[in-house]
């Protein structure tokens, strides 16, 4: 989705996840080019890696027809070996040649303006019941990768036992700081000799 404003870049961020075991390459095509700028278009993403992808959609000298869009996106991902780099990615990785499974996702852009009330007014091509099961699909995907995400956070957690030492560490310097107390309290409690 975005944010339109005549003469502006207008930006989106696209986040992927590899909720995967492997490594994953990624391209992202659109059926307009010479509109966004992405980057980066291609990629590699580690085991449970993520990459956020900005899309730019050029200046606007006027407001598209009813705020309407027929641009679309298509994410296509492909396992590769564990040692890939980009630079190293075949020309034909993408292609779909029956050797490999490839992965798509299409995505549909949607422009939003500001409306008088400081809100956004968002415009699909879209009938409403189609509106609703895009805005309801989405939802979901959110959803799901934010648990992709959390479950993420959970596997790095238990795989860190840094935990255990910053208990250990407060525990000590507690303990020291008591001792340090209570010898004080002696010191200045005790009668001086002088």
């Amino acid at each position: 989705m975005f944010s339109v404003e005549l003469d502006k870049p207008s930006f989106c961020n696209l986040q992927v996840t590899n909720n995967t075991e492997h490594h994953v390459a990624f391209k992202v095509k659109t059926t307009s080019p010479k509109k966004y700028f992405v980057r980066p278009n291609t990629g590699i993403l580690l085991p449970h890696d993520s990459c956020v992808i900005r899309v730019t959609l050029q200046p606007k000298r006027e407001y598209p027809p009813n705020m309407q869009c027929k641009d679309k996106f298509l994410l296509q991902s492909t396992i590769v070996p564990r040692n890939t780099n980009t630079d190293d990615l075949p020309v034909d990785t993408f292609n779909k040649d029956g050797t490999k499974e490839i992965q798509e996702c299409k995505l549909k852009v949607i422009y939003e303006t500001n409306s008088d009330d400081g809100g956004f007014n968002s415009f699909t091509s879209q009938s409403p019941d189609s509106t609703t099961a895009i805005q309801h699909n989405t939802a979901v995907r959110q959803t799901v990768q934010l648990q992709q995400e959390l479950d993420f956070l959970k596997r790095q957690r238990k795989r860190s036992n840094g935990s255990s030492f910053s208990f250990v560490f407060a525990s000590l310097v507690g303990l020291i700081g008591i001792t340090v107390g209570f010898l004080l309290n002696l010191s200045l409690a005790s009668p001086s000799t002088a």
